[in-house]
């Protein structure tokens, strides 16, 4: 059955994330911030080189079950399953900052509906699964009935 799918962030992960969930026959929007990456992706013209990806991405495009956007409330309304697969460059403590990721938390806690569950695909320190989990469900008021599922 297919899923529909949101991933946050297109660049080597979440592309090849995204490519990949759409050619097993899933519905996969694709979120990132910078227009000009979406509308490169959007015309099915890879933004990084991985053997085959033009092909892949080409097929899932064109097949409409692979799209691009900016707008995250577009990708995450009506997602069953969300990839969060966002920078997390090392900040000057040689820590990861975990900016991008907590900025996509804000988005997913503002736009999903339903049971929706969340992976992480970005390099983060061991815990942050728990502070996810914990930040969206603190997201929740009462007679929400939204469900967050973090893995």
């Amino acid at each position: 059955m297919a899923q529909r799918v949101a991933v946050i962030g297109t660049g080597y992960v979440g592309l090849i994330q995204a490519v990949g969930l759409a050619d097993f026959g899933n519905y996969v929007t694709a979120v990132d911030v910078r227009p000009e990456i979406v509308e490169q992706l959007s015309r099915a013209e890879p933004t990084i080189f991985e053997v085959g990806l033009s092909d892949y991405l080409g097929r899932n495009v064109q097949s409409g079950r692979l799209s691009f956007t900016n707008n995250s409330g577009v990708a995450l309304h009506e997602a069953d399953v969300v990839f969060v697969a966002v920078g997390t460059p090392e900040s000057e403590s040689g820590n990861a900052s975990l900016e991008q990721v907590e900025s996509a938390l804000a988005e997913i806690a503002t736009h999903s509906s339903g049971a929706t569950v969340v992976v992480t695909k970005s390099t983060v320190p061991v815990g942050t699964n728990r502070w996810i989990a914990s930040a969206l469900n603190d997201s929740l008021t009462g007679g929400d009935s939204r469900k967050f599922t973090v893995v």
